[in-house]
């Protein structure tokens, strides 16, 4: 199922749509708008009806991050990968579960995955202030540091959010730039991603490199492209005011050209 659905998906987002991150649910209705924020193609998703190679991408055999089958909070040690994942979080009244590592927390899968047991997973509520925000993320290496992602063309993931939740979470994918540890920027996080607006319906969701920006009208330095060759991790960030918030990240892989 899942094999089936990236490849109908990778082939209904190709060509003249890098320019964005696309997504395709997993039951899609008839066509909406190519290359729109909404749903791509029409059919199916459990139908294997259009081959990946259309679209200039392919599965990696490598390319698996973390399907959390295993339950555990490391990523899968593939690819000289092996990180681990976590929660963050303002200094504020925003809470999240698991909880912060600052605060002690370790974090764990959670039950209900993309057709498996498992999926990475974070909720709480949003507080008040200047500066607001709650966030899930793994490091791709243990201990922290660049990893070469260069022979990968993006990443994709599927995503849903809870029932009374708030959609609007950003994807984030700290490089050599954005990240502290890289030793460039001297105001950091605005990271490379793009913003997503989840339902209650698993959706996948593609970004090739060329896709992702950075957010507009802050951040030193500011860049026009990422840098893959020194990526520092994947992150989900929601940073809604008073917002409750419970999503969740399955299947979260890179992409092939």
């Amino acid at each position: 199922m899942k094999s089936d659905a990236m490849k109908l998906f990778l082939g209904l987002c190709g060509g003249s749509l890098l320019a964005m991150g696309c997504v395709i649910p997993e039951k899609q209705a008839p066509s909406a708008t190519p290359g729109s924020a909404a749903s791509i193609g029409g059919g199916n998703a459990s139908a294997a009806g259009v081959p990946a190679a259309l679209a200039g991408f392919k599965e990696c055999p490598d390319g698996l991050i973390d399907d959390g089958e295993d339950g555990n909070n490391q990523n899968l040690p593939i690819g000289d990968r092996g990180g681990y994942w976590y929660t963050f979080k303002d200094k504020g009244t925003t809470t999240v579960d698991p909880p912060a590592g600052e605060e002690g927390g370790t974090f764990a899968m959670s039950e209900g995955g993309h057709n498996s047991k498992y999926a990475a997973r974070f909720h709480g509520t949003v507080g008040t202030g200047a500066i607001v925000f709650s966030g899930m993320g793994t490091n791709l290496i243990d201990p922290k540091g660049p990893y070469d992602a260069s022979r990968y063309a993006g990443i994709a993931f599927w995503a849903k959010r809870g029932p009374d939740s708030t959609g609007k979470v950003r994807l984030k994918v700290p490089d050599v730039n954005t990240d502290p540890d890289g030793g460039v920027c001297t105001e950091c996080f605005n990271d490379f991603g793009g913003d997503l607006n989840l339902t209650t319906d698993w959706k996948l969701y593609i970004y090739p490199w060329k896709s992702m920006k950075q957010e507009v009208g802050w951040g030193n330095p500011l860049r026009h492209h990422i840098t893959p060759e020194k990526l520092y991790g994947v992150q989900f960030q929601v940073k809604v005011p008073r917002a409750n918030y419970d999503i969740y990240i399955d299947d979260l892989k890179f992409i092939c050209q």
